[in-house]
């Protein structure tokens, strides 16, 4: 696999709409795959606002598409421009489209959407069809309840992409782990698609300032809604709780 990634270019593509989850996963897959094939050049197709805010690696690169926000419904809005929807997925599809012909990657890499969000990525699919391109879905080693997820592929037509469409399955985490898609009615010959990745090792930055951060006096409670844009739910009732009773234990919000 060395020698085939050495020289070769990867696509990832991120639907990504508000939170960090997506983006902080593409990047780290990013980076440890130019860390171990040195002639490989990675870009990264996401919506995040946020993206530019990062620091990559040398030959990881990125390409901002018109952002979109997930409402509380469960519909998706623009984020920044005062447009229709519909004409913000017109514009994302289509950049997708032409930056995958233009930049001609050995690999297009999906995260966790199939066909992207509201089906934008099923044209560069189809695209990617009639050439060399090896088309991959990355997975969470966790995913929705199955009964969710069941429904959501459903409404989705979700199943010939996967028959069709994807060369690999990529879970990201240990067979130990369990299968993220166990309960969901999917073909033999996609199951037989399905890799696991193992996980990839985090590391701590190289400077913290411990000395800024203020942690109470034990016993404390510690809030961390983690990376995702509907955090600020959890966080403001926690908030609201400690509003109606100043005599909790001490918190730490990260």
């Amino acid at each position: 696999m060395r020698s085939k990634l050495d020289n070769s270019r990867l696509l990832i593509y991120s639907h990504d709409s508000f939170g960090l989850g997506h983006l902080r996963r593409c990047r780290t897959l990013a980076h440890a795959l130019v860390d171990q094939y040195k002639g490989l050049s990675v870009l990264i197709m996401t919506g995040s606002p946020i993206i530019g805010r990062f620091d990559f690696k040398a030959r990881v690169d990125f390409v901002r598409i018109p952002g979109v926000i997930k409402l509380h419904n469960g519909e998706y809005t623009s984020l920044g421009l005062h447009i229709d929807l519909a004409d913000t997925l017109e514009l994302r599809e289509s950049i997708l489209l032409h930056t995958a012909k233009v930049f001609r990657p050995d690999i297009f890499l999906v995260d966790k959407e199939p066909g992207g969000l509201k089906g934008e990525a099923i044209k560069t699919l189809e695209y990617f069809k009639d050439t060399d391109t090896q088309c991959i879905l990355g997975l969470r080693d966790v995913m929705d309840a199955p009964h969710l997820l069941k429904e959501e592929w459903k409404l989705k037509n979700v199943q010939p992409l996967l028959e069709h469409n994807y060369n690999e399955i990529w879970v990201y985490g240990p067979q130990e782990m369990g299968d993220p898609l166990e309960g969901i009615d999917i073909a033999e010959s996609v199951r037989a698609k399905t890799k696991y990745t193992g996980y990839l090792p985090r590391q701590l930055p190289e400077h913290i300032d411990t000395e800024s951060i203020h942690y109470p006096q034990h016993p404390y409670l510690l809030v961390t809604p983690g990376g995702g844009g509907d955090g600020v739910e959890m966080v403001d009732w926690v908030m609201r709780a400690y509003e109606s009773c100043p005599t909790l234990m001490p918190a730490l919000f990260v």
